[in-house]
């Protein structure tokens, strides 16, 4: 029997990935359930859509009637939660919309799939699934240590987003400890690769370099980061949900620690070999321009992914070098998908000033 998944936020970043990985690549049916904010975008769905194993609905996660009809028709064996708000700047500027979506959201979301789940016959009971996809910006800063972000790290948020995602989490484990719904939580490090939304630093550099314009570095660039190329990450999410244990956390990362700056200067000798620019115009790395930091912003994230390799078997297949030269890549030849979103809502500028 073909199982059944509701994926939130499928229209997302990581969401599309998750959806285009569940259609190809195994027997699962999809129900995608996004309200289509600014960041998604159904187009990155463009090659499952006509699957008969999908279906996506437009729908805001804090709907709950709506979300009670649709568990009540789908009938599904999991839930993968990814819908959330998730640019720290943004977070800045408008924190109220990240508290509503990804703390209100998720208490619906854990609402619906507790009423549907009290209702199953025990064996489909036993094995519905929660899943909720996190991040490991809950930690906070690992400034001044070698120390790697494990399952049992004290949260420490620093940001409005990394708070509400914090918040978020401890709602999930509440519902399983209080009303025993069996959830799985994921705390996954920095994503990149195809299809990713030009607010953030990786498209966001690959298009303003395309374009000419500065290519903007916070502080002097030595803020680090673990990077996860996003189909990776879609293997291991699924890898959890089908195989993970109820109540556990598993952090997932790509073991790819790199300076902002040095991830600025790779994707400029990249487009350098790729795209040269006119010879008088010199290397993309002469566009490379130092601003302000953000406030409040952490100096290193680090994942230490042992236990899902261990427990689950997951690896990334990707280097940083592999991933980010196929991420380039994809940037150069599907122009159309990009200049639609920067003609749409989007506009590449500076968020999160406080003043």
């Amino acid at each position: 029997m073909t199982q059944r998944i509701i994926v939130t936020g499928g229209a997302g970043f990581i969401g599309s990935a998750v959806v285009r990985h569940l259609i190809d690549n195994t027997d699962v049916s999809v129900l995608n359930i996004d309200k289509l904010t600014y960041a998604g975008n159904t187009e990155s769905l463009a090659s499952v859509a006509g699957s008969p194993r999908y279906e996506f609905q437009q729908v805001d996660i804090c709907d709950t009637a709506t979300l009670h009809e649709l568990f009540a028709r789908f009938q599904p064996d999991a839930v993968m939660h990814l819908a959330a708000e998730s640019h720290v700047d943004r977070s800045i500027d408008s924190p109220s919309d990240f508290i509503q979506t990804n703390i209100v959201g998720t208490y619906s979301m854990l609402e619906a799939s507790r009423r549907y789940w009290s209702g199953l016959a025990a064996e489909q009971k036993q094995g519905f699934r929660f899943h909720h996809i996190s991040t490991d910006e809950v930690y906070g800063d690992l400034e001044g240590t070698d120390d790697l972000f494990t399952e049992t790290t004290p949260y420490e948020p620093s940001s409005p987003y990394s708070a509400s995602k914090a918040g978020s989490d401890h709602l999930v484990r509440a519902w399983h400890r209080t009303y025993g719904l069996p959830v799985l939580v994921t705390n996954c490090s920095n994503n990149y690769g195809p299809f990713h939304f030009p607010e953030k630093l990786i498209p966001h550099v690959i298009l303003n370099a395309i374009h000419g314009q500065p290519l903007p570095v916070y502080g002097d660039g030595s803020q680090i980061r673990d990077w996860l190329f996003v189909e990776d990450h879609a293997r291991a999410l699924f890898e959890v949900v089908s195989r993970g244990t109820v109540g556990e956390t598993y952090n997932i990362g790509g073991h790819n620690e790199k300076r902002n700056l040095q991830v600025v200067e790779t994707i400029c000798e990249l487009l350098d070999e790729l795209r040269p620019r006119d010879e008088e115009l010199g290397s993309y790395k002469e566009l490379i321009t130092f601003v302000t930091d953000r406030p409040g912003h952490d100096l290193r994230y680090a994942i230490d992914a042992s236990k899902i390799e261990r427990e689950l078997g997951w690896r990334p297949q990707e280097t940083f070098e592999s991933g980010l030269l196929k991420t380039v890549q994809w940037y150069l030849d599907n122009q159309e998908w990009w200049q639609r979103v920067l003609n749409g809502e989007y506009r590449p500028e500076r968020l999160g000033h406080i003043g």
